[in-house]
């Protein structure tokens, strides 16, 4: 279907439908929709606009100083781009869990006038695709006053709740770029070593959920020799791609969505876009259905695995910030958290070195720094994994996980972590 090009107008036609005093919505990761950003940022003339967005990839003009009061961002999940703007008082951040960004929108709690989104081109049936990120997009288009795109010619078209008609669209402009990528990096040492202890973890048949980033990858790698491992996940990157390949991924003992790898976004190389386009086996859903606590509960042998910055002697994990100072946000670690926990046979992990700033700072810490944000609490923690070793905190007296979990700490930490614990008596 060529039509659409004829219609296609400029970025900047397309973001004069944005009038001062809107809300709006902003696609997020690999989806960004930077020229129409890009647009945005150069009209003057406006005042008063708030930006709803998770994290965005790409340049950021609209984060600079000289536009504060024109542009507010509201970041639900945050990054690199708008961490500096959040610190500095110039954006905001609301602490949420990603399953209930949805409602947010589709309630009217948020009012959207309008969304701007990433879109791959139009099929014979005149109907576009949310392609790699559909999370929280999904609602948004669905709740937006006006839906405005940038249609690129390369981004994926993806299966499951991602149509978007092209009649839905006030304007769009048209594209031919790539991506942001993300191509894997090798793991370090200390993540070769975690993914050892954490892929001990998960037997034949389990359903993984997990994101990006050296940890992942590194248990990802050594699954290799599993067999019918599923995916069901609110994101997943390019190791899967090489567990379905390899045939450890078969999805053949699920029982929601038998069969088909489901996902909320992707982010990672151009491999990784090239394997979920048009792929029927690959499903996209939002992530109030992904992230769903009484869906992921009735999942067999979930295996959750997430992360943190730091985790104090009781147990609680704070994973997005460092102090008072927002790093990324709550995302989906608690809603897979407790589903995995509620899953027969399930097992929620979180997986973190055990050292920070080259080893001089402890990630397994007395207690949290002032301002920390407790996005796993202690009531909720089961498996807690470093690069020295694997422990069960479920079910544990305070004194049981204060040992425990210095048992994993970096040898150097170990002494004044359990000092610590001494002086609380738990020791």
């Amino acid at each position: 279907m060529q039509s659409w090009k004829s219609r296609a107008a400029s970025a900047d036609a397309v973001v004069s439908h944005i009038t001062s005093g809107m809300n709006v919505f902003v696609h997020g990761a690999a989806a960004t929709p930077t020229p129409l950003l890009d647009a945005l940022a150069r009209r003057t003339d406006l005042v008063g606009v708030k930006l709803w967005h998770l994290h965005l990839e790409g340049p950021l003009a609209f984060t600079a100083p000289e536009h504060a009061g024109r542009f507010r961002s509201v970041s639900l999940f945050t990054g690199a781009g708008l961490r500096e703007p959040v610190a500095e008082g110039r954006a905001d951040f609301v602490p949420i869990f990603l399953s209930d960004i949805p409602h947010l929108f589709t309630s009217g709690r948020v009012k959207l006038d309008a969304a701007l989104v990433q879109l791959s081109p139009p099929d014979r049936h005149g109907t576009c695709s949310l392609g790699t990120s559909i999370d929280t997009a999904r609602a948004a288009v669905d709740a937006a006053a006006i839906v405005l795109a940038e249609i690129n010619e390369r981004m994926p078209r993806t299966h499951g709740h991602t149509a978007v008609p092209l009649d839905r669209l006030a304007a769009w402009t048209a594209a031919d770029r790539d991506l942001p990528e993300h191509a894997p990096l090798p793991p370090s040492d200390v993540e070769q070593r975690i993914g050892e202890h954490v892929a001990a973890l998960i037997e034949d048949g389990a359903c993984l959920q997990l994101g990006i980033g050296g940890i992942p990858n590194a248990v990802l790698a050594r699954l290799e020799g599993r067999r019918d491992l599923g995916i069901h996940s609110e994101m997943f990157s390019d190791g899967v791609v090489r567990l379905i390949e390899s045939g450890a991924v078969t999805n053949a003992r699920k029982t929601i969505h038998p069969g088909r790898t489901i996902a909320s976004f992707v982010v990672g190389s151009r491999r990784l876009y090239d394997f979920v386009d048009d792929n029927p086996l690959v499903e996209f859903h939002p992530c109030d259905r992904t992230n769903d606590t009484n869906l992921i509960r009735k999942i067999e042998n979930v295996a959750a695995i997430n992360s943190g910055l730091e985790i104090d002697l009781t147990g609680q994990v704070c994973a997005d910030s460092i102090g008072h100072r927002i790093y990324s946000g709550i995302g989906g670690q608690m809603d897979f958290v407790r589903g995995a926990a509620m899953s027969r046979g399930g097992k929620p992990v979180i997986a973190l070195p055990s050292t920070a700033a080259g080893g001089s700072l402890s990630r397994i810490v007395a207690q949290l720094r002032p301002g920390a944000g407790v996005v796993t609490t202690r009531g909720h923690i089961h498996w807690v994994v470093t690069e020295h070793g694997a422990v069960d905190l479920h079910g544990r007296t305070l004194a049981e996980r204060g040992m425990l979990l210095a048992s994993i700490a970096h040898p150097d930490h170990r002494e004044p972590l359990l000092a610590a614990l001494h002086d609380l008596r738990r020791a």
